[in-house]
């Protein structure tokens, strides 16, 4: 199959979404057809939770996904709008998307149809970017941090921060947030934070902390020996100055701003979605 498209709103997007588009795009060239905040009205009967280009930039960022093209969907949600694909092209679905119009429309189209079962989709596989495209020149960047209900904010920090060289990304193990953020934290367990961050282009390879407190990922740190250790404004730390001042890493902190065009997002106030 040279190209295999998947067709829907993806508001609101979780780690279920991103296995379904990683054992999607197994298939051959995964291309997002993503509904436009008006279809999504009309086909769910519901507004979007996050806006078109918000839902747009995160498809976008995930290393599974060719390209993303926004569609009005006028055709509905059980048949692909035909001026996009062509009878060689695939549909792919999840198991609980799956139903008979979307196989007739395939039928009729002359398209492949394609069901993922929901048992292909359990557990958070791991895969190791970090020999991809890697150059001996290139500094490596390592950023720390609890990225508890991956958002767009998390994202184009993973963005800026790869600018600087290779991206390692090193998430809070459980028992240390919930001693430093309190019960209720996290809301999504490591493995799947971990599994969630490494998912992003822009990032070489994540793994998880395994010390305590602000500096649980110190041991992650001195194996990875990263160039620069950076920080947003909000993690910034003395110990994780001091830290580096010790260790010859260089330490930058960035200002936490959004993508252009794209609202604010923190973990805490998504909470309440």
């Amino acid at each position: 199959m040279k190209r295999v498209y998947v067709y829907g709103a993806f508001d609101d997007i979780r780690s279920r979404h991103v296995r379904f588009l990683q054992e999607a795009a197994k298939l051959g060239e995964l291309n997002v057809l993503l509904w436009t905040d008006e279809a999504m009205e009309r086909l769910t009967g519901k507004p979007s939770m996050f806006p078109l280009p918000e839902r747009a930039y995160f498809l976008e960022s995930i290393r599974f996904v060719k390209g993303v093209t926004s569609t009005d969907a006028l055709s509905g949600a059980n048949a692909l709008p035909m001026d996009m694909v062509t009878t060689s092209d695939a549909w792919v679905v999840s198991e609980p998307d799956d139903n008979p119009l979307k196989r007739e429309f395939c039928v009729s189209s002359g398209m492949v149809y394609v069901m993922i079962p929901i048992d292909n989709l359990k557990g958070f596989p791991s895969f190791d970017n970090a020999e991809e495209g890697s150059c001996e020149a290139q500094p490596k960047v390592v950023v720390t941090g609890c990225y508890d209900w991956l958002h767009t904010g998390h994202i184009r920090f993973f963005e800026e921060a790869s600018a600087y060289g290779d991206l390692y990304v090193v998430v809070g193990h459980d028992s240390n947030l919930r001693r430093l953020k309190g019960e209720g934290h996290p809301m999504f367990p490591e493995e799947e934070r971990r599994y969630m961050a490494q998912s992003i282009q822009f990032v070489r390879r994540a793994l998880i902390s395994s010390g305590d407190g602000w500096l649980d990922a110190e041991p992650e740190i001195i194996r990875i020996k990263p160039d620069i250790y950076l920080v947003n404004e909000d993690g910034d730390r003395t110990e994780k100055r001091e830290f580096c001042d010790k260790h010859g890493i260089r330490y930058i902190v960035l200002k936490r701003t959004p993508k252009d065009g794209l609202p604010r997002r923190e973990s805490t106030q998504l909470r309440g979605f």
